[in-house]
């Protein structure tokens, strides 16, 4: 027979939602950089064809 799931606590809610869009917002600046580094021609560490 089914079991109803415990309700998750508010402060457990908020730290896995922030975990969620830090990590969002590193991969974000992380893109931007990249990008930036692309149009400029400095950068070192990726390859792409022209």
């Amino acid at each position: 027979m089914a079991v109803p799931k415990k309700r998750i606590s508010k402060s457990k809610k908020r730290i896995r939602k922030n975990t969620w869009k830090r990590k969002s917002i590193a991969s974000r600046l992380k893109a931007i950089s990249l990008g930036k580094s692309l149009s400029k021609g400095t950068f070192k560490s990726f390859f792409y064809k022209k």
